[in-house]
């Protein structure tokens, strides 16, 4: 599980059995020959052993937690791959699942300890692999989390040639006291947005049918000179340095959501409380080019783009209204550019309308 492959006991000038049905041992150990020192630079005292053995190790510390609890998350990428291998860029599918992950946790309030990735293809690139897993290695550094291992998977036959699958899993941890779960949202309280870096890890299906044709090369006029093959491989960006400046300014965070497939329709209503709904003004924030090309290339209706695409909205935070100016300062001081989205009200799900924030 900690990128090790098995080799064949008997050395041969003659391929194995195992080769010619399509899989590299050597390719396996190249690729884990490539990406060792970036995996090793994440590792800090809590973990124990290198890089080699049937499972990780790490040794958490838990000191000034009343009531530790661990919190984890699964997930991929998506077709995001399919725009990868398109482009012939995949450092950025690394951080797109590190970042991803954990975002997740951090919507109840954990931080991360340690990630766990997947790569799998129909034949092993030990180059391709390497780009992948340097690129959440770098990312893992960024954020302080121990890459702690994964596994590379050669299956001939499952995947398409030249295409790729990517899984990552993180585990976290919150003090219980400190969980937030949305409980304590009220109506009233302000809803305050982040932007994405793009599409991050979602709606690529969608994208890839208004887009595919187009000429990702190209300057266009439309996106502000920006090209496709450039804005459509942007990694996923990560939140935590936002949660930390709200948390050390005192804000009173009640309840978060990372936005993701769903869009502003269906994952901001997974933390609201019965009886609480959202009202999302729609004139808070100019919505990227990129999603405004999508949406007209696909003819798809605005409540559709808002449930497949993100729409340039990365996180939410919904505090107390009179906490409201302390947070946005908060946020600009750490270098966000936040903006209030708009409000809690009575009800339940989103709700959609210029001018509804107060």
């Amino acid at each position: 599980m900690t990128y090790s492959k098995r080799a064949d006991s008997a050395q041969s000038q003659e391929p194995s059995a195992y080769e010619r049905a399509g899989v590299s041992i050597e390719a396996g150990h190249r690729a884990v020959s490539l990406m060792k020192g970036a995996v090793a630079r994440t590792h800090n005292r809590h973990v124990l052993g290198g890089i080699g053995g049937f499972g990780g190790l790490f040794r958490p510390e838990f000191s000034g937690m009343q009531d530790p609890v661990l919190v984890a998350s699964t997930d991929g990428v998506g077709t995001k791959t399919k725009v990868a291998v398109r482009t012939g860029r995949f450092g950025g599918l690394g951080a797109d699942i590190v970042n991803h992950c954990v975002n997740d946790i951090l919507v109840q309030g954990a931080r991360p300890l340690f990630f766990l990735d997947y790569v799998a293809m129909g034949q092993l690139s030990p180059e391709r692999v390497a780009e992948v897993v340097t690129g959440a290695a770098g990312a893992c550094e960024a954020l302080g989390v121990a890459l702690l291992g994964g596994e590379t998977a050669e299956m001939p036959g499952v995947y398409v040639e030249g295409e790729l699958d990517i899984v990552g899993t993180i585990v976290g941890a919150v003090d219980r006291p400190k969980l937030v779960d949305g409980s304590r949202i009220e109506a009233g309280d302000a809803v305050i947005a982040l932007p994405s870096s793009g599409l991050h890890t979602n709606g690529y299906s969608l994208a890839r049918l208004a887009l595919g044709e187009l000429d990702w090369q190209e300057e266009r006029a439309d996106l502000g000179g920006g090209r496709l093959e450039d804005l459509l491989v942007e990694p996923h960006r990560a939140y935590v340095a936002a949660f930390d400046a709200l948390e050390g300014a005192g804000v009173d965070l009640r309840g978060m959501a990372h936005i993701t497939g769903g869009g502003l329709v269906d994952n901001p209503p997974r933390v609201f409380p019965a009886g609480i709904g959202m009202r999302v003004d729609t004139g808070s924030w100019i919505v990227p080019p990129l999603f405004e090309l999508i949406v007209r290339q696909a003819q798809v209706g605005r409540h559709e783009a808002f449930r497949a695409l993100n729409m340039g909205v990365g996180f939410l935070f919904i505090v107390p209204a009179a906490q409201r100016e302390v947070a946005l300062a908060a946020l600009r001081e750490a270098g966000e550019t936040p903006w209030v989205l708009g409000e809690m009200v009575p009800g339940e799900g989103v709700t959609f309308g210029e001018g509804a924030a107060s």
